[in-house]
């Protein structure tokens, strides 16, 4: 059980990650995929790990070998850094000090049975880094990338439903209708997670992170100088769960639906921030962007250094009331007695 005494500046900096991150995401996939209630909730990725072949199935082997199976991992493996790409969050992994890595990985490998490669990766050898590195980008491409679009839009899901949640019911709400093993009393969060401890917040906020492949109990990181970071699972909303029932993903692809309901939604749409939503890289956003337009879903114009992307009548009509329409907040004026949880 983890106890988190926060303060009045860790308070008022509470907030949501604004997209996935590609590592920090893959580290926790290769743990959480062994739990069946994780299978269930994302098919698609459980599905492509399942039926690995090849290099991916070698790369599998690799991290099922270096990663614990259940309990807390190394955390220099979820790094705050390196959001923009899988080669960005592995670059912030290998700038990590070979003393952290020895700690955090020896920690991580108390119970498990000492192999040669494992105590290479505990002594931070380069050989041994790299070829993690090389398994994770191979298995994230295989297995996550496919679904990524999926998973981008399950999280801004989330994050909608639970900040229209906090303009309810306020932070003490919002906090205690995260998760069923996050409990807020003031000034204490308790999370019960992988490990046990009492700590005080760092002063630099919360930043809250939904995703379902979390695994079967939140995550917290706590550095020194940075937000603490609190990964809790969240559903995939049905709408979502798989390209497989969803006549536009299957129409389009799960991606490039994805793109065209971020574009169905309120705001200034440039390529970044559509790669940013969406978790995809800025090149691959102006790409789906271009194949939409060519379509004559999407019009777009230059502006200034940026190009801006809108729905056009047809795109509208084919994405559907119900898409275009941003989420709503709970009505205020109906609350009931006690908040109801998020899901």
């Amino acid at each position: 059980m983890l106890r988190l005494r926060l303060g009045p500046a860790d308070l008022c900096r509470v907030r949501f990650a604004d997209r996935l991150h590609p590592v920090g995401t893959a580290v926790l996939a290769c743990q959480a995929l062994h739990d069946p209630t994780a299978v269930r909730t994302v098919p698609g990725p459980a599905a492509d790990a399942a039926t690995a072949t090849g290099r991916v199935r070698s790369a599998a082997s690799v991290l099922r070998h270096l990663l614990p199976a259940r309990g807390r991992l190394p955390d220099f493996l979820t790094p705050l850094d390196g959001l923009e790409s899988v080669a960005a969050g592995l670059e912030a992994i290998r700038a990590v000090p070979a003393r952290r890595v020895r700690v955090e990985v020896a920690a991580a490998y108390a119970h498990l049975p000492r192999t040669p490669l494992r105590r290479r990766f505990a002594e931070a050898d380069g050989e041994t880094m790299g070829l993690f590195g090389r398994a994770l980008g191979t298995w994230h491409d295989a297995v996550l990338a496919p679904h990524w679009g999926e998973l981008a839009e399950a999280h801004a899901h989330q994050v909608a439903e639970a900040t229209g949640h906090l303009a309810a019911y306020g932070l003490d709400g919002l906090l205690n209708a995260l998760h069923p093993a996050i409990r807020w009393e003031e000034p204490t969060l308790t999370v019960r997670t992988w490990w046990s401890a009492t700590l005080s917040g760092t002063g630099y906020g919360l930043l809250l992170l939904p995703s379902p492949l979390a695994g079967p109990h939140p995550r917290v990181l706590v550095e020194p100088g940075q937000p603490v970071l609190v990964v809790y699972p969240a559903p995939m909303p049905r709408r979502v769960e798989t390209s497989a029932v969803d006549p536009l993903g299957r129409l389009l692809g799960a991606t490039r639906a994805a793109v065209l309901r971020r574009l169905g939604g309120p705001g200034r749409h440039t390529t970044t921030t559509l790669g940013r939503a969406v978790g995809i890289s800025v090149s691959s956003a102006s790409e789906h962007a271009g194949a939409l337009r060519a379509a004559g879903l999407v019009s777009s114009v230059r502006d200034g250094g940026a190009v801006v992307h809108r729905l056009t009548p047809l795109g509208v009509e084919l994405l559907g009331r119900d898409d275009t329409l941003p989420p709503h907040a709970p009505d205020a004026r109906r609350r009931p007695a006690a908040p109801p949880r998020l899901t």
